[in-house]
């Protein structure tokens, strides 16, 4: 029974310490400044290049992805589609979205967007341009942002993961 006692305490203990570095992570990173590489070319497919601008808007969103376990998974691109159409619904002008795919593997990418009929531009970050100027968490849920028009990080999180981030992402967008 004391066994089961000492469990309790070290699993609660572990839940707090884990709520802690979240909360820490957050507050770290909001409010922060997105840096962006001086030459950014967006694709579609990863051969169509496309004339996507970052934008001057007052809402974007960034998706980072890296190349570190199933990159399919981490997308989801099926859940960006549908999230996509419902920003379109409550926002006059779009939001943009910045997809940055780290990955040296091109063709897998180009084969992920193909296979999912995801045609929304994505920039091919090969050498990990946009990580290494802002150095990223490497928790996939902590690589999505909501930035102002300064590029000022409003909410962490990715929404295609959360339900609860995503209403924060939703709120916030339809706002102004």
């Amino acid at each position: 029974m004391k066994y089961l006692f000492l469990f309790l305490f070290l699993f609660l203990s572990c839940q707090k310490n884990e709520k802690q570095k979240i909360i820490q992570l957050v507050n770290e990173w909001q409010g922060k400044e997105i840096l962006f590489p001086d030459e950014i070319i967006f694709t579609r497919f990863v051969t169509d290049t496309v004339d996507f601008e970052l934008g001057n808007t007052e809402y974007k969103i960034l998706v980072y992805v890296d190349s570190i376990g199933c990159t399919s998974c981490k997308l989801q691109l099926d859940k960006w589609k549908d999230f996509i159409a419902e920003i379109d619904t409550i926002k006059d002008s779009s939001v943009p979205i910045l997809f940055f795919l780290q990955s040296p593997n091109t063709n897998e990418i180009k084969q992920i967007l193909k296979r999912e009929r995801f045609d929304y531009p994505v920039c091919i970050d090969i050498a990990d341009e946009l990580n290494r100027l802002n150095h990223f968490s490497p928790q996939a849920g902590f690589q999505t942002f909501l930035l102002d028009k300064n590029n000022k990080i409003l909410i962490i999180g990715n929404p295609v993961y959360n339900p609860a981030i995503k209403n924060l992402y939703l709120n916030q967008i339809s706002i102004v």
